[in-house]
């Protein structure tokens, strides 16, 4: 495998990774919110941090993702975490592949 196929192959790996990352820690986040822990615990402000942001712009921009008290915005980003993962890191995987092969896609 030729070093540009090598480097598409890792960037795949790494987005894949990176992905799968934050979809437990969104996981984690909305398990967190059903039982209230102590805001001041450092883990509970990370995950707060990292996921209070995109949930907010979601809940922006998909006011139906609100629905009688509950929020469905960690299902979208859960969603929206698949979708990337199957056409961006599957694509690069099949274009890293065709690099080395020389096969086109």
């Amino acid at each position: 495998m030729d070093f540009l196929g090598s480097l598409v192959q890792a960037t795949a790996y790494i987005t894949n990774t990176v992905l799968t990352i934050y979809f437990w820690i969104v996981i984690i986040s909305a398990l967190l919110s059903w039982v209230n822990p102590d805001p001041y615990n450092p883990i509970v402000r990370f995950l707060r941090g990292v996921t209070e942001p995109v949930f907010y712009k979601i809940r922006r921009w998909l006011p139906f993702a609100v629905v009688g008290g509950f929020d469905l915005s960690p299902i979208v980003v859960i969603l929206a975490i698949q979708v990337c993962k199957i056409v961006v890191v599957e694509n690069l995987y099949r274009l890293a592949y065709s690099m080395s092969t020389g096969v086109p896609m």
